[in-house]
Parts: structure tokens; C-alpha cells; sequence
């Protein structure tokens, strides 16, 4: 499962989403967790009010599961969620790896509802009519 943090310094998850101006993406496992890309945003996304500024960090992470963000606007959480990725604020500044190890911990045991449901992002689901639950491949 890919995951993005909405970062200034690349280390922390210290950005709005709509201002970061890197999107940090990793891979994660319940074995563990790799580095995949920056996505680095240049200053002229920061302005307050510009949806445009959307468009290339939805892009971005359109692969992602789960971003975590220092905070998002109303506009812009829906428009991830709309994405199938799921937005998590953390409170205050937090070293990127932390959130990591912790993930890492959560998947190895039983994840939450929501985390089981960002683990399925993009796989085939099939519906069996006689039934009222849906069934996996």
C-alpha cells in the first residue's frame, strides 16, 4: 500500500495539504516500508483559494491509500476522498518514520475498519446478488 505525508522539510508531516510543497510518497507492508518518490510543488501552488493548485497533487498520489496531512480544507478533503484515498490529520508536527513504524505495527496486527478499506484500495471487488456480503476474487 502506497502512502503520502504532505511535508515541507521531507522528514515531518508539517503541511497543508494544499500548501506542501513536497508530497512524500512510501510503500508499506506489514514486513515493512520503502522510499518511493518527492513530488516536489514549486511556491505558485501556495496561494490561498487556487483550486488549480489541486490538480497536480491529486495526480500525485492518485496511487496512494492514506495521506496524512497538518491539515486540509473542506474542498480539498473532498476531493481526495473522492479519489479513494483516505485524509489523516495529525495534531502537531510529526518525523514521517514514526507514522511509519506505527502503520507498520497497526498492519501487522488487526487494522481498523478504515485501514482495512484503504488496504483494498484498487483491488477488483465482486458482488454475489444472493447475498448481502461482498465477496473478494
Amino acid at each position: 500500500m502506497r502512502i503520502a505525508f504532505a511535508t515541507q522539510d521531507q522528514q515531518r508531516v508539517d503541511a497543508h495539504f494544499g500548501w506542501a510543497k513536497h508530497l512524500a510518497v512510501y510503500e508499506i507492508t506489514p514486513e515493512g516500508y520503502g522510499f518511493v518518490q518527492d513530488h516536489g510543488f514549486g511556491d505558485d501552488l501556495a496561494e490561498d483559494g487556487n483550486e488549480d493548485k489541486l490538480a497536480p497533487k491529486l495526480e500525485a498520489i492518485k496511487d496512494c491509500a492514506i495521506v496524512y496531512v497538518a491539515a486540509i480544507g473542506g474542498s480539498a478533503a473532498a476531493r481526495v476522498v473522492a479519489s479513494s484515498i483516505h485524509p489523516v490529520k495529525v495534531s502537531a508536527p510529526e518525523p514521517i518514520l514514526d507514522i511509519l513504524d506505527r502503520l507498520q505495527g497497526v498492519l501487522r496486527g488487526t487494522p481498523p475498519p478504515w485501514l482495512r478499506k484503504a488496504l483494498m484500495k484498487d483491488q477488483p471487488r465482486t458482488v454475489d446478488f444472493d447475498s448481502d456480503d461482498e465477496v473478494k476474487p
